[in-house]
């Protein structure tokens, strides 16, 4: 019967059940692009720009030609709309594996997040076991297999396992496979182990498919055909990118195996539960310690006590620590007899039965034999020979002593011969009968000839057959075939999806087992390593190592830069480069033996229509840079001391003037920053050397008080000469002009100058009287005590009197009015009164003669207007005479405002 992995198609990669490994597949054809009528090719899977996005762009409608029939015209649209449908799904499905495939580069962003997601599925158990993981590696080592790329291998497409794609777990090695492989797996097993069987045999037995890869069987009712999450509660679950793929989030609650009544506290999650975290109190084995409590994954316990229970011998007890299960056989040893008693040897005491090698040689019941057994027990029976015993042919039966041996009975043997088919013909004898030599006609094994010949020969042509052995590919080839043709007996020797190994199975039909071999992908160092499936080596990525680079330094560096194990070239040293320079100091910037430097000017274009071409770079190393350690430099004139580069560490002119004081002991140099040469040691630094510039400055020290003139000499160090020169000087009342010699005028104190100013005359100022100073010509303001004699007069002017000025000015002095003034002044305001009323009478005359005249005029109107009314009113007096009162009356009382 054909094994159920020997049967399916040819694509490469099939799984071989029971191997455990996965296979790396080659790269899936692609199906080639439908061809559209009218000889345009259109891409299977060819998508626009905007199918980044999960869209495909339609083609537009191809217009009908006109003058079509409608049943021709439909016939092109209809197969357009299958195509675009099928690029449309072939563009959405591309796009789903380039944003969903678990083969994607996982960046330091994605650990983080692997990290979040196994501790939030982890919180649970860990909470039970305060903060203990340790049980968890093995858990923790499929759920990293389920984020790492490439690392979830479908053992049956020997393809990579997307988060998007439907799964089955095996719940005896926990190997993830795609559901339709599983499904087909599963299909294809069931069929095979059955197409042996007969039309009655068939369906009577429920036959078992096995796991691709540990060959633990189900049954055919536990065929998969829906897509569960791992711990198979949720049904299709969601894609979440903060879930573990293929798991609902839920708690695992499956039981724990082997059960104890508990179950799994993990969120849904693939590979095995981890042992159970429960607390539980338990004795330990002997059953002597008191009972304690202990996690229920490790309930069983020793209390390392002796186990003191009688072992099997009956004799001895158990001196072996607390134990689980019976006690082991007693190792102690003991001188014990065979069973037949002759010899003593030392055993083991838990088995004391043995047997010797000798024979019983005890005579038997009958006297004449004795018995053959070895080491035996009990008695040793009766004789052999006694009793009835046949003939050779086992025709007649004799009754004989012991001694005597059966004879012959003379009649044919007629014992079945090998042939099956005839009979012995001699008479009677001992032993075996001769072979058949009848002369029969056979047909050979392939029933194509016959022939006379012994029937003890075999008969077998030289006809070849020509049947196709169960690997469809070769005849049998084998002479005088019966039919039943015997598998292929050549080796398979196609290549395998790993395409470095051949299959060694024999030849057989559909696809090769995946190649058994694994191959170790070491990192470069070679300390870590992962095993992987033959032929996937190409593709998957070298581990991560956590080992230091041990390559040795390219640079002039002792050691290198601590950095991780590695492929290609180890990244530039960055460490100082600490040459020592010409200066002496140690270059401070970082390592340039081995700098990448742009290559110019190799090649020149031809012509304008030749591409540029990519730069090229070299690997070289470049001189230190110039020394930039700050040295404090001083520079040319002393002024000031900065810190310079080495490499430019000189005397330097800071731009300042030089300052150094002259000959002139007045100005300094105005030359910007110089050298100055130093005539003696013991010179100040602060005087100008012969490099300075000379004076040639006017004297500019400050003159006496007083003097306007300038020194006569050139810029000289020292007194200036007293100065000699007349001084034209107005005096102080600034009506005399006079001559005065300078020297005199600058060295006399306040009285000699006031004197020396002074014109000897009349001072013509005013004073603020009025009267003329009568001091002689002095400087400053005029006194105050006027000494001149004034009249004084009363308010009414018409007392007077001759008193000094200063004394009126002090306020010192009055004269008041005496009673003839005030009778006067009486009199005088009288008269005033009387001339105020007369023009007021004056005034109101006036007002009464306009009224007047105004009256006359407004008469003839209302005489008009009397005719008119029929009724004649008569005033009031108040009403006539209202006006000639009240116009008076405001009119003074305009007057007096």
């Amino acid at each position: 019967m054909e094994a159920p992995w020997r049967q399916g198609g040819r694509g490469r990669g099939r799984a071989r059940p029971g191997d455990g490994l996965a296979a790396r597949a080659g790269t899936a054809a692609r199906p080639p692009a439908p061809r559209a009528r009218g000889g345009a090719w259109v891409a299977a899977a060819g998508i626009s720009g905007e199918a980044a996005g999960g869209e495909c762009r339609a083609l537009p409608s191809p217009p009908a030609r006109p003058g079509a029939a409608e049943s021709r015209a439909g016939k092109p649209a209809k197969k357009f709309d299958e195509i675009k449908k099928a690029n449309q799904a072939a563009a959405k499905k591309l796009v789903e594996d380039q944003f969903s495939s678990s083969s994607e580069d996982d960046d330091e962003d994605a650990e983080v997040k692997q990290g979040k997601i196994l501790a939030k599925t982890f919180t649970i158990y860990t909470s039970q076991t305060d903060g203990d993981a340790s049980e968890l590696e093995r858990t923790r080592q499929y759920m990293n297999e389920a984020f790492q790329s490439g690392a979830m291998t479908c053992l049956i497409c020997i393809a990579s396992v997307k988060r998007n794609q439907a799964v089955w777990s095996c719940c005896g090695c926990f190997c993830i496979f795609h559901l339709v492989c599983i499904q087909k797996w599963a299909k294809d097993s069931l069929f095979l182990v059955s197409s042996p069987l007969t039309d009655d045999d068939f369906g009577k037995k429920d036959y078992p498919w096995p796991c691709p890869k540990c060959r633990f069987e189900y049954k055919r009712s536990e065929t998969p055909s829906r897509y569960y999450c791992y711990c198979g509660k949720v049904e299709n679950p969601t894609l979440d990118p903060w879930l573990v793929p293929h798991s609902c989030g839920q708690i695992c609650e499956r039981e724990f195996k082997p059960s104890c009544g508990h179950k799994c506290l993990l969120l849904c999650h693939p590979g095995p539960c981890p042992p159970c975290p429960k607390m539980v109190t338990t004795t330990c084995h002997c059953k002597k310690a008191k009972p304690v409590p202990r996690r229920c994954s490790a309930k069983e316990w020793s209390c390392r006590l002796p186990c003191g229970r009688t072992l099997l011998c009956g004799q001895h007890t158990c001196e072996n620590s607390c134990h689980s299960g019976d006690c082991p056989p007693c190792p102690r040893v003991s001188k014990q007899r065979c069973i037949c008693g002759r010899q003593i040897g030392e055993r083991l005491c838990a088995s004391p039965q043995w047997q010797c090698d000798q024979v019983c040689g005890k005579p038997l019941p009958c006297g004449n034999h004795t018995c053959e057994q070895v080491c035996h027990a009990g008695p040793c029976g009766d004789c052999p020979r006694s009793g009835k015993r046949s003939c050779p042919c086992e025709k007649s039966k004799f009754i004989l002593p012991c001694t005597e041996d059966v004879p012959t009975c003379g009649d044919s043997c007629d014992k079945v011969l090998e042939c099956g088919i005839h009979k012995c013909s001699q008479r009677c004898h001992r032993g075996p009968c001769e072979i058949c030599r009848q002369e029969v006609e056979k047909q050979c094994r392939c029933g194509k000839h016959t022939k006379c010949m012994p029937c003890h020969k075999p008969y077998l042509c030289e006809t070849k057959c020509t049947k196709i052995r169960d690997c469809q590919k070769h005849q049998c080839r084998r002479k005088c075939c019966s039919g039943n043709c015997p598998p292929c007996d050549q080796v398979c020797g196609r290549t395998l999806g790993c395409r470095n190994h051949k299959c060694p199975s024999g030849c057989h039909r559909g696809s090769c087992n995946p190649c058994p071999e694994t191959v170790d992908v070491k990192c470069n160092c070679g300390k870590t390593v992962i095993k992987v499936p033959c032929g996937r080596e190409r593709t998957i990525k070298p581990p991560k190592c956590k080992q230091l680079c041990s390559r040795p330094p390219t640079c002039h560096h002792s050691t290198q830069e601590k950095h991780y194990c590695h492929f290609g070239r180890c990244p530039p040293c960055r460490q100082s480069c600490q040459k020592t320079l010409t200066c002496g100091h140690l270059c401070p910037v970082s390592c340039h033996d081995e700098a990448l430097v742009k290559q110019t000017g190799l090649h020149q274009s031809a012509g304008p229509w030749e591409q540029p071409s990519e730069p090229t770079y070299i690997q070289t190393a470049l001189p230190c840079p110039p020394c930039e350690v700050p040295i404090p430099v001083e520079c040319l004139g002393q002024h000031e001391v900065s810190p310079l580069p080495c490499h430019s560490a000189n005397p330097y002119s800071c731009k300042r003037f030089c300052g150094r004081l002259l000959d002139c002991q007045n100005h300094t140099c105005m030359k910007e920053c110089h050298h100055v040469t130093k005539l003696n040691s013991s010179a100040d630094g602060k005087k100008a050397g012969p490099e300075c510039s000379q004076c040639e400055e006017e004297c500019t020290k400050p003159r006496p008080s007083g003097c306007p003139h300038r020194c006569v000499l050139p810029c000289h160090p020292g007194d200036c000469p007293s100065c000699l020169q007349m001084l034209k000087i107005k005096c102080h009342c600034k009506l005399s002009v006079l001559y005065i010699e300078c020297l005199k005028l600058t060295c006399a104190d306040l009285k000699e100058k006031e004197l020396l100013i002074s014109c000897k005359n009349q001072c013509p100022k005013e004073l603020p009287c009025g009267h003329r100073c009568k001091e002689i010509c002095h400087s400053g303001s005029c006194p105050l005590n006027c000494s001149q004699k004034v009249k004084l007069r009363c308010l009414c002017k018409r007392l007077k009197k001759e008193i000094q000025c200063s004394k009126i000015q002090e306020g010192q002095v009055s004269l008041e009015c005496d009673a003839l003034c005030k009778e006067m002044k009486r009199k005088a305001s009288e008269i005033k009164e009387a001339e105020a009323k007369a023009a007021i009478e004056e005034e109101k005359r006036r007002q009464q003669a306009e009224l007047e005249a105004f009256e006359n005029r407004l008469k003839g109107r209302r005489k008009n207007k009397r005719r008119k009314d029929e009724v004649e009113v008569e005033q009031s007096s108040w009403q006539k005479y209202k006006n000639l009162i009240m116009l008076p009356v405001f009119g003074v009382a305009v007057v007096m405002v």
